[in-house]
């Protein structure tokens, strides 16, 4: 009986050391997912304390293999069968929420993190609806391109949001909380729509509701611009209210696509067309320490 009983807890102490090990290996995957898709995201995200981190790092790997499943890395996949992988991969989200684990690692480390912080289908299916809107392409309407932002670019914000305050984000803040969260997603994905736009073209794909690549002119671009100067600047004014340990990651990031939103707003709308806009590693290294420093100046830190 006594053999038994060690026996018993050194297999159940097995049993953990083997679910933590797992945990570790998928979240080391999302981290690896976004070393090598994102410098200027994964500047910010490692400034974040490491439980914040790990949820945020699960949110964009989930994200980015959708994206390589539309258009990126199963580009030799016709669109019937990006279609059904999409499919797939948004059911695995939904059983490992459901479940708690998954053999798929980035649906495994995602779930731990919408599991923690109650990321849940209101939030990833409208996000997949927009991911499918890409296999297809279409002339985006203003109806359909606010559709397409809120589910590509503000239920991010959203999760982010969740995650930011560990699932108890506080009720006197959360209507303009999340508001500043859904426009700094917006105002994000529409410095992608300006950036990218040679690429979307290539592709088929409008996102500029009435004009496409050939329709943009310096007016449309100034438009466009002061569109993302306000959702900035709406994301902005909340900063204040997320926890400290997370506001210079935020900044960090809101400064960096202000940047680009800059270089876009001085760019003659003829090379938007034709050639991607990026702001050099110096440069973001540059807008990073200014943006700790204003954190730091107003007791920021972690």
């Amino acid at each position: 009986m006594i053999r038994r009983t060690r026996f018993a807890a050194a297999s159940h102490s097995g049993h953990r050391c083997a679910r933590t090990d797992y945990t570790r290996a998928c979240q080391a995957a999302a981290a690896e997912v976004l070393a090598r898709y994102s410098t200027s995201f994964s500047l910010a995200v490692r400034t974040l304390p490491p439980e914040v981190r790990i949820h945020i790092t699960a949110i964009y790997a989930m994200a980015r293999v959708a994206d390589e499943i539309v258009d990126g890395g199963m580009a030799q996949l016709n669109a019937a069968q990006r279609q059904r992988e999409l499919d797939a991969f948004e059911q695995r989200i939904a059983a490992a929420v459901a479940t708690g684990a998954s053999a798929d690692l980035i649906a495994h480390a995602f779930a731990l993190t919408a599991r923690q912080v109650g990321i849940g289908p209101a939030e990833w299916e409208p996000f997949f609806a927009s991911m499918r809107a890409d296999i297809r392409p279409q002339a985006h309407t203003e109806e359909s391109v606010a559709a397409y932002i809120h589910g590509s670019a503000e239920v991010i914000g959203q999760m982010c949001l969740a995650a930011f305050f560990q699932g108890a984000v506080p009720e006197a803040d959360a209507a303009s909380l999340r508001t500043g969260a859904m426009a700094l997603g917006a105002g994000f994905q529409k410095v992608n729509f300006l950036r990218d736009l040679a690429e979307d073209t290539r592709l088929g794909r409008s996102y500029l509701p009435g004009l496409g690549a050939a329709g943009l002119d310096d007016a449309a671009r100034d438009r466009i611009v002061a569109e993302i100067d306000a959702d900035l600047a709406t994301a902005g004014a909340v900063i204040g209210l997320l926890p400290a340990r997370v506001r210079p990651a935020v900044r960090i990031a809101h400064a960096l696509f202000a940047e680009l939103n800059r270089r876009l707003a001085r760019t003659p709308a003829a090379q938007i067309r034709t050639q991607r806009m990026r702001v050099s590693n110096p440069r973001k290294l540059a807008l990073a320490a200014r943006a700790l420093t204003r954190a730091g100046a107003g007791g920021e830190r972690p």
